[in-house]
């Protein structure tokens, strides 16, 4: 079996006792980063054997993983935070034992997208998760554009080194509409923000921008 399991996405009191469970009860745990999961395994007196899977490695991975299954062994796939594939490794683990016939279930937590929208305040009957910016200005302008002609409530990650070039493109793009970002959610630091994108720019210049960031739009539906 292949389990899923989601974990916490910064307060490590966010895990699961079911997520508990399975971790000490797997022959081998899927870890995006073995040192990072490592505290959280020490956490809760988990002694199960981490191997890394995480973007760069993940096809080669697979197949490792995919004979220790087929050979009866139990593997728990975890991302650093949150639930494994959603902007995180996983998909390829997940597909490829899909289609090779191994059996698969999920135990999920964690979120960081339904987590901020829940916080958001935004309307949450309709929206859509678009993972994370492009890295290129002309590519993140198509996607913002892409954001408005969806409509609902958009939600996208951004890292605290591009968030600026994020707003700034918004600005742009839109007319400098209002947004909610949420950032460090369930830490200490954990924050909210809600204003037009040029305002909270000027707040991102003067204020180092640390964490990371769920940025929230809502349209007309």
């Amino acid at each position: 079996m292949l389990y899923i399991v989601s974990t916490p996405i910064g307060n490590l009191k966010d895990m699961t006792l079911r997520a508990i469970e399975v971790l000490k009860s797997v022959d081998l745990i899927a870890a995006e980063d073995t040192r990072h999961s490592g505290i959280l395994c020490k956490e809760y007196e988990i002694t199960a054997p981490l191997i890394s899977c995480f973007e760069h490695n993940e096809d080669a991975r697979a197949k490792q993983l995919l004979e220790s299954l087929r050979l009866g062994k139990s593997v728990a796939l975890i991302s650093d935070a949150g639930t494994p594939g959603i902007s995180d490794p996983g998909f390829r683990l997940v597909r490829f034992a899909k289609d090779n016939g191994i059996p698969i279930t999920v135990i999920p937590g964690a979120c960081a997208a339904i987590a901020a929208l829940s916080l958001s305040a935004l309307p949450t009957d309709r929206f859509s998760f678009l993972g994370f910016m492009p890295v290129k200005p002309g590519a993140r302008k198509k996607k913002i554009e892409e954001a408005a002609r969806i409509g609902g409530t958009v939600i996208f990650y951004e890292s605290p080194h591009r968030i600026l070039k994020s707003l700034k493109d918004i600005e742009e793009v839109l007319g400098d509409p209002v947004i909610v970002i949420t950032r460090e959610i369930t830490k200490k630091f954990e924050e909210r923000l809600e204003d037009k994108a040029s305002v909270l720019l000027a707040h991102f210049t003067q204020h180092e921008p640390k964490g990371e960031f769920v940025v929230l739009l809502s349209f007309p539906s």
